[in-house]
């Protein structure tokens, strides 16, 4: 009964986001004519089936992993996009992708989680709660975290079960792309609004950190869980805790570096000076990576539906409502480029090999870019 209210729960925060698209929604600001600061040239792009669900894409050794709705998954070359191999995992998927560069695992809405190797089905293994947040490849096993916070290990080669654990927390939880990471030795985990340290061989939990204090009366304004992608910079981890806050971890000390309270849905980016962002109300923000404090923001892209920004160099990039993707100065937060790709909101957060930015879309679009 605990689970079925939970259930019941993200289903009516659901339905509660779908009424704020009626008519009171704010208007998406317009853009502005620019001039173009930077270059950039879209150098291929290709096409799947729609994507509807909360996609990531995995990056390794060159190539792009992704997937559609309709189970297909797909490697290409970054550099090229030529197809390295394509598969289907044989369902409709509710997550994906999660690839060690050899094989790639994604879950579908029946809840089997289906690792695939050069585009065919190495194993399939039921998992015991309802997956949104991409698996992750890595060590010679495959990691699912669960929105009901279980997270499992599989092992890679043939899907032995080897642990799983489920830690207390609020009933409630968010039907959103979670954390789920490799750093060094330990396995990274958004446990509610805490960034969790685990023993990947095991399970146990090495430290925790809270990035959030949640704050309200009833659960729904407590909802407070990280949420994806967050970004790496050396030893540390940034995130955002679902409208609470942004706030960078020391993992290897598993201590809090700072935190900063902003609301906001959507993961953030990051360099060895800047946490960039945009908030509910796409106003995107930069903090020093160092203090948390506000290095500026702008105001130019309110109500745009932003993606999570990627970083590109000199440069982050967002994607909005109609697919644009807007390149802004890392140091200033200045518009560089404005480049369209087929006018449908973009399905995964961009994301970079070398300097190859892949965006795509929900119709199923892939665009490759180099700026």
């Amino acid at each position: 009964m605990k689970r079925f209210s939970a259930i019941l729960l993200v289903a009516m925060l659901a339905l509660l986001g779908a009424c704020s698209m009626g008519p009171d929604k704010p208007k998406p600001k317009p853009l502005v004519e620019i001039k173009p600061q930077i270059t950039g040239r879209l150098v291929w792009s290709t096409r799947l089936s729609s994507v509807e669900f909360p996609l990531t894409v995995a990056v390794n050794a060159g190539r792009f992993t992704v997937a559609s709705s309709d189970g297909t998954v797909m490697a290409v070359e970054a550099e090229s996009g030529r197809v390295v191999w394509k598969g289907s995992a044989g369902a409709t998927l509710s997550a994906g992708v999660g690839s060690d560069g050899r094989l790639a695992a994604v879950v579908t809405r029946e809840g089997n989680l289906v690792v695939l190797e050069a585009g065919k089905v190495l194993w399939k293994m039921p998992v015991s709660s309802k997956v949104v947040t991409a698996p992750l490849v890595a060590g010679g096993r495959v990691f699912v975290a669960g929105i009901d916070r279980t997270v499992m290990a599989f092992d890679a080669q043939d899907g032995a079960s080897l642990w799983s654990v489920k830690r207390p927390g609020d009933s409630l939880s968010l039907a959103q792309n979670g954390v789920i990471a490799p750093f060094k030795d330990t396995l990274l985990v958004g446990q509610g609004a805490k960034l969790a340290g685990l023993d990947p061989s095991t399970g146990a939990v090495r430290w925790d950190v809270a990035l959030a204090t949640p704050r309200g009366t009833n659960e729904v304004e407590r909802l407070a869980d990280l949420v994806g992608p967050a970004a790496r910079v050396g030893d540390f981890i940034c995130a955002r805790s679902f409208q609470a806050a942004v706030g960078c971890v020391n993992a290897q000390l598993g201590t809090l570096l700072w935190s900063r309270n902003v609301g906001g849905r959507n993961g953030v980016a990051a360099d060895a000076q800047y946490v960039v962002a945009a908030d509910a109300s796409d106003r995107v923000t930069a903090w020093k990576m160092n203090s948390g404090e506000v290095a500026w923001t702008t105001e130019a892209f309110l109500h745009r539906e932003l993606s999570a920004p990627v970083n590109l160099g000199p440069v982050v990039v967002f994607g909005d409502l109609v697919g644009n993707l807007i390149f802004l100065s890392v140091d200033k937060g200045a518009t560089q480029l404005l480049v369209p790709t087929d006018g449908s909101p973009l399905a995964a957060t961009p994301v970079t090999s070398g300097m190859t930015l892949l965006a795509v879309t929900r119709d199923g679009g892939l665009f490759a870019l180099r700026p």
